[in-house]
């Protein structure tokens, strides 16, 4: 053993104890740590007890629990047992938080109280940034992303899948009862035995029967048409395996594109992408405090209402527009085929005959106008354009905004690559960082309180490795100001 490095006797006792400081490096992103929760106003954030009480047994002051939550999610220690555990071995942690060691009943309380607060520090972070001229080109990509609830699928109800469960319990009913006739009949050695075992089955079936019932009568007057009974904000949602999905939440992010920052996100638990463009784009135009923004996104958040709303307030939208129509595939003209002639308000056909306008109405919420050329039943490539009488246009009374959209989208070929090498890694560092599991905490308020934790712990990395050790140290002192 000589030839080998060898450890301390674990009988030694040192006459000198070593001060806990030296165990932590002058550069260790702790530090960072606390000096952004020592800068933090608590009380105006909105976190309980930054107060002490007069009487009764003093508390932990919030801004310990806050630095084991930054250092956990930093350190992909979520859980409040671990953080428990962690509080009692880990020498970071015990110079964080002076040797204190909440219980795990203590931090998991502050997480469920606070959640306002710590949602508040996350955007302080991000007016940090702004201040320290982080987001300079004004561009973000905005995506969204399925995350797990804490809620199964098979606790996770819709009228569907109540009739289907309903119809397989009815035909294990039907065999067992079978199975009884046929007992009785043949009079096995085991009849008591067997008897008593699938009557247990039966009664255990049909109370299942009655819960489902119940179950049903919620989903009647449920608007949502789906019931959760473990977490009842998370929502069943498809995801992009085909026939594959999950209960759980659809996380929304905006992402810097310069320097891959979050400056806004959102859990919600909506399915879809397609009315959350304008509110993303909004809320990081808010963040970076720019009178103008570009926002890139993929074709799943295309709206035209939400488009036009973006327009509207200054954002520029870029994404493409998804293909809904078949006459492409199929080999016949497709809409970008005919021309709109907007001072005659026209549209002229590959036939080179003009498609007049001919009536209006509305299709959810949106005025449509109809286009048609009297000239379709004798023009001599119909068998390209359609195989109805007439082929007809439709334009939404704002579609210049849709078209410009498109124009922005041709000058710039290379923005789905942007979007995608920058808010898709963000997401995929989230989940790595889960684990590849569920939300640790329920409801829709309890689960938007853990992102924030997710992305202010994302950002402090982000700032660190850009600024530096001594860079972030020193911009820590912005926070006041």
């Amino acid at each position: 053993m000589s030839r080998y490095i060898t450890g301390q006797d674990r009988q030694q006792v040192t006459l000198l104890p070593e001060c806990l400081d030296d165990f932590i490096s002058e550069d260790n992103p702790i530090r960072v740590v606390e000096a952004f929760v020592n800068e933090l106003d608590l009380t105006s954030l909105g976190f309980q007890g930054a107060t002490p009480a007069n009487t009764g047994r003093p508390s932990y002051h919030p801004a310990v629990l806050l630095s084991i939550y930054i250092y956990g999610y930093l350190n992909r220690i979520q859980s409040s047992r671990r953080l428990e555990r962690e509080c009692q071995r880990n020498l970071e942690l015990m110079w964080l938080t002076g040797r204190l060691a909440p219980d795990f009943k203590t931090i998991a309380d502050f997480r469920r109280d606070n959640g306002a607060g710590i949602r508040n520090v996350c955007r302080q972070f991000v007016v940090l940034c702004r201040e320290l001229k982080l987001f300079s080109q004004a561009l973000v990509a905005i995506d969204g992303s399925k995350f797990k609830a804490v809620n199964t699928r098979d606790r996770n109800f819709t009228m569907g899948k109540v009739d289907k469960r309903q119809q397989q319990i009815e035909q294990s009913i039907q065999r067992y009862l079978d199975a009884l006739e046929t007992a009785d009949r043949t009079h096995p050695v085991e009849l008591e035995v067997k008897t008593a075992r699938l009557q247990d089955k039966i009664a255990q079936l049909r109370q299942q029967m009655r819960v489902l019932d119940e179950v049903k009568k919620q989903l009647e007057d449920n608007p949502n048409g789906q019931i959760s009974l473990t977490d009842p904000d998370a929502r069943s949602m498809a995801t992009s395996g085909r026939g594959s999905g999950m209960v759980g939440y659809n996380v929304q992010a905006a992402v810097d594109a310069k320097h891959h920052i979050i400056v806004a996100h959102e859990v919600t638990n909506a399915g879809s992408d397609r009315a959350q463009l304008c509110t993303m784009a909004t809320a990081a135009r808010d963040a970076m405090g720019a009178k103008k923004l570009r926002a890139i996104a993929d074709r799943g958040y295309f709206s035209g209402p939400q488009i036009k709303a973006c327009s509207d307030t200054g954002i520029s939208a870029v994404l493409p527009k998804p293909t809904t129509s078949n006459a492409k595939a199929e080999g016949r003209f497709d809409k970008a085929d005919f021309i709109y002639i907007k001072e005659e308000d026209e549209y002229l056909c590959p036939a080179e005959q003009r498609a007049i306008y001919r009536f209006s109405r509305e299709e959810n919420g949106m005025l449509i106008r109809r286009y048609w050329s009297s000239a379709c039943k004798q023009c001599p490539i119909k068998s390209q354009c359609t195989p109805s009488d007439y082929r007809r246009i439709s334009r939404w009374e704002h579609e210049e905004v849709l078209e410009a959209v498109q124009r922005r989208l041709d000058r710039s070929p290379n923005s789905m690559a942007i979007r995608r090498k920058t808010v898709e890694h963000v997401f995929g560092t989230f989940k790595s960082w889960m684990g590849y599991t569920h939300f640790l905490t329920k409801k829709l308020a309890n689960v938007s309180t853990e992102m924030s934790l997710h992305v202010l712990a994302y950002n402090l990395r982000r700032v660190i490795s850009i600024l530096g050790f001594d860079g972030t140290m020193n911009a820590m002192k912005l926070i006041r100001v």
